[in-house]
């Protein structure tokens, strides 16, 4: 059955409410005047405004001499009777608002402004007191510290260089944002992650709003087989092949082109869709790319671009918590940003709204030259879950491929620099070569880096310096 409430039942509210200040606080976050009756909005109001302006409640006095109603206090009221208030007000406040949102659908369907409606609904329906006390912190933080670690997130981005910069990878719920410019390998960045965690079996969805599905599907077949797209074209059956091993260890993937100017609510609606007709659990969201896309929340101009990505990055990350998702995105670094190496917030397009309202957000530093060479520079701009801000970490690209690779502190595949540790090894072996054929006389009181090497240690001198001077010419 319906409950109907009443001039009298809410009178009842506020009379409660004016007998305990500790129950007006508590409702305060739902609260609304004018959500009572018309007879009574004049009292709620006031005593919201009294509340407000003077960090009390008003008299009874108070409210019959500037609204001409009488409130009375309600004798014997004890623990139980709140706890019925409490949980009825919340129902009230729920109905009303609802109603109201019902009412104002109408007028936006009738202008035919179907976006902001399913906020409305939404909203209204999720209206509550706050019961949820949050984390008592000293109560057990082994619990407390692995639920961090451990609630589906902290997931590997494949490259682990940038997993030890972000203390383990992405997490669920967060928004990740790869700032680029034209050119400078936005989708190839966001594809080569998504792939690494198909292969670790994740399921997601690729939403691209720039490129068509089928591009985006060769550019993975590429770096999931490891053959260029010229060679693709001329062995469409190895592919396949390749493609379908592959699969039977893989999540489950989908690649869906929308257009320029979709909002978040075309996304939800899509990935719903994709989750009912073919039951996949979505693990990661990619969307290429957020600028690109219109906010629901309100009605922006394309050209204004500080308050439209402001809303598109929060509808988002709202998004990724809504469903608990790896999320990543991208957006376009700005014309200064051209000429320079290191980047900063005023390198990102639209402005720092869209970074204010990101976990994490990376530069991508690349040339024709560094990816003829094989080489890509990821930069961290902002990390709130790490102290990575400003470090840089350096990945190698395979420019057939198309394939991003973290080749590690201690490899050389002969592309690139060699790296330190590398460099440091081959040091260690010529000095130990040095030791053993020059012999350092250690005399005692003089210490050995005060005594001459004979005549060999001389020679293998000559042959490190040689090979310093040879891996230097090589970087």
């Amino acid at each position: 059955m319906t409950k109907e409430y009443n001039a009298e039942i809410q009178k009842l509210f506020l009379e409660m409410m004016m007998q305990d200040a500790a129950s007006y606080v508590r409702v305060q976050n739902i609260y609304n005047p004018e959500n009572f009756d018309r007879s009574l909005r004049t009292v709620a109001a006031f005593i919201k405004k009294h509340s407000d302006d003077h960090k009390t409640l008003p008299t009874y006095e108070q409210i019959r001499a500037t609204t001409g109603v009488e409130l009375k206090p309600v004798p014997e009221l004890n623990e139980g009777h709140y706890d019925w208030f409490m949980q009825e007000f919340e129902s009230f406040t729920r109905r009303q608002e609802l109603e109201r949102a019902i009412l104002k659908s109408a007028d936006l369907l009738e202008k035919g402004d179907f976006d902001p409606v399913e906020k409305l609904i939404k909203d209204a329906v999720q209206i509550s007191l706050t019961k949820d006390m949050g984390t008592d912190y000293f109560a057990d933080p082994k619990a407390r510290i692995d639920r961090y670690f451990n609630s589906g997130g902290q997931v590997s981005t494949g490259w682990p260089q940038l997993d030890r910069l972000l203390y383990g990878g992405f997490s669920r719920g967060e928004l990740n944002i790869f700032a680029g410019g034209s050119g400078s390998g936005k989708s190839l960045v966001m594809m080569n992650i998504a792939l690494s965690w198909l292969q670790m079996g994740l399921s997601g969805v690729y939403i691209s709003l720039e490129l068509s599905e089928e591009l985006c599907g060769l550019r993975t077949d590429a770096m999931l087989t490891g053959m260029s797209t010229k060679d693709i074209r001329k062995d469409i059956d190895t592919t396949t092949m390749k493609v379908r091993l592959v699969s039977k260890k893989a999540g489950q993937y989908r690649v869906k082109a929308l257009p320029a100017q979709s909002t978040v609510n075309d996304i939800r609606s899509y990935l719903k869709e994709v989750q009912i007709q073919t039951g996949i659990k979505v693990d990661f969201v990619m969307v290429d790319y957020l600028d690109l896309l219109m906010p629901v929340s309100a009605k922006v101009s394309p050209n204004d671009l500080f308050v439209k990505d402001k809303y598109v990055s929060e509808e988002l990350r709202n998004l990724a918590k809504e469903l608990g998702v790896l999320f990543v995105t991208a957006s376009q670094l700005n014309r200064s940003a051209v000429e320079e190496v290191e980047f900063d917030h005023s390198h990102i397009s639209g402005g720092i709204s869209k970074i204010n309202t990101a976990d994490n957000v990376f530069g991508i530093f690349t040339s024709r030259a560094m990816r003829e060479r094989g080489r890509y520079q990821i930069q961290c701009m902002k990390s709130r879950s790490s102290t990575g801000v400003g470090q840089k970490i350096d990945l190698e690209y395979n420019i057939e491929t198309m394939r991003i690779t973290d080749p590690g502190l201690d490899s050389n595949d002969g592309t690139g620099p060699a790296k330190v540790s590398s460099i440091m090894n081959q040091i260690k072996s010529k000095v130990m070569d040095s030791e053993e054929t020059g012999k350092f006389e250690r005399a005692t009181g003089t210490p050995a880096w005060e005594q001459a090497p004979k005549v060999n240690g001389e020679v293998n001198s000559s042959r490190l310096k040689s090979m310093l001077a040879g891996i230097k010419k090589a970087e």
